[in-house]
């Protein structure tokens, strides 16, 4: 390999694609205003915790327990509820989208808890947004359950279940999605940096007529992709630090592991996502479609199925087969590890080795189709 690198030619490359990348100021609104604003979107804008739901309640009964019921859905911090005598008003209020459930207490509600024989509680949700519905179902149901203890208790009766279940949410007790969202983002600044600005490198020399006179140079055609990854390289960490460094202190994200495993795993990322981005260029050798192929086959995979955003094991199987060859895949779940449960090398090194094979893969097709030939 010293035979074909020449340390001081190596450099002296680095130098000047690190020249052409200052003298570009997309690329630094690609590698470090972009990231924010995603860190922003999915930190803040994004949040897929239910809270401050808007119900309404169906009060058909006016006794004192129906009324007290109808307090604790009032006084709730995570309901918003609307008060209505009927059905009907609430069901029109959700259709145009103004709440997303209804708590009908019936007419006989009172009379019936006085026999210690209560009617059931209906409880209607919007399923038109199927995690909202959910937490509408499982939380109203809660509360009631809670109220009907409450108030066996304040009879003097036993309130306790036969089976009492205590529930334990381990990694993220709070239940927060900007835990696991903001982890997820940084993947895909990682891939826009390794796998966007890289595929358009090597089309660009093509682009501007430079392509001919470094093949006229007496470099080998390995000095010349070095020099393409290695300030690429550097700015992807850079970004990636920079990221973190958010994550933690503006968002709240607890990094229970350590920086050198949360290092590994991005350096290994990058391998496959700088690999991806310079076959790319050197197969288009056309800056437009080289773009559009990184966003087809970088970006879109990374962001759809990574489980990122979805779960994998709720895929149909054809396209839980598909996502094992996409790198992100590997990449998400371990960064999630690294910040939410800490070094757990068992599941990590595991992830790196599948990562480094997808980068040796994408470096020898790099290196097939980029050669010294003008055809």
């Amino acid at each position: 390999m010293s035979a074909l690198i020449d340390n001081r030619r190596l450099s002296a490359m680095v130098a000047k694609e690190v020249a052409q990348i200052r003298r570009d100021p997309s690329t630094f609104l690609i590698a470090f205003i972009l990231p924010l604003l995603l860190l922003f979107l999915f930190g803040y804008a994004l949040n897929l915790d239910s809270t401050n739901t808007r119900i309404g309640i169906a009060l058909e009964d006016s006794s004192a327990p129906a009324l007290s019921l109808a307090g604790a859905y009032q006084n709730n911090p995570n309901f918003e509820a609307v008060t209505a005598r009927s059905v009907q008003p609430l069901k029109d209020m959700m259709v145009r989208g103004e709440i997303r459930g209804i708590v009908v207490i019936p007419q006989d509600f009172g009379s019936g808890y006085a026999r210690g024989n209560p009617p059931p509680v209906q409880i209607i949700a919007d399923g038109s947004m199927p995690n909202t519905a959910n937490f509408t179902r499982s939380y109203s149901e809660g509360l009631l359950n809670t109220w009907m203890a409450n108030e066996a208790a304040a009879r003097g009766a036993d309130p306790a279940p036969p089976i009492d279940l205590s529930l334990r949410y381990w990694y993220n007790p709070s239940l927060t999605s900007r835990n696991f969202l903001v982890p997820g983002a940084i993947a895909i600044v990682m891939t826009m940096i390794g796998t966007l600005l890289t595929s358009l490198v090597i089309a660009r020399e093509w682009e501007r007529g430079t392509m001919e006179a470094m093949m006229a140079t007496p470099m080998h055609m390995a000095e010349f992709l070095i020099s393409k990854i290695v300030p690429y390289f550097v700015l992807a960490l850079a970004s990636t630090a920079l990221c973190t460094l958010l994550a933690v202190t503006m968002f709240g994200v607890p990094l229970r592991g350590s920086i050198f495993a949360l290092m590994a795993i991005s350096t290994a990322y990058l391998m496959p996502a700088l690999g991806q981005g310079l076959f790319i260029s050197a197969a288009t050798k056309n800056q437009f479609v080289a773009s559009q192929v990184a966003l087809l086959s970088g970006f879109l995979p990374t962001f759809l199925l990574s489980g990122f955003m979805f779960e994998i094991s709720s895929m149909p199987t054809i396209i839980q087969a598909i996502t094992y060859i996409v790198p992100a895949r590997y990449f998400v779940p371990s960064l999630q590890t690294v910040f939410l449960a800490g070094d757990i090398w068992a599941m990590l090194l595991p992830n790196i080795g599948i990562m480094l094979l997808f980068g040796a893969g994408f470096f020898a097709l790099c290196i097939r189709v980029t050669k010294r030939s003008l055809d």
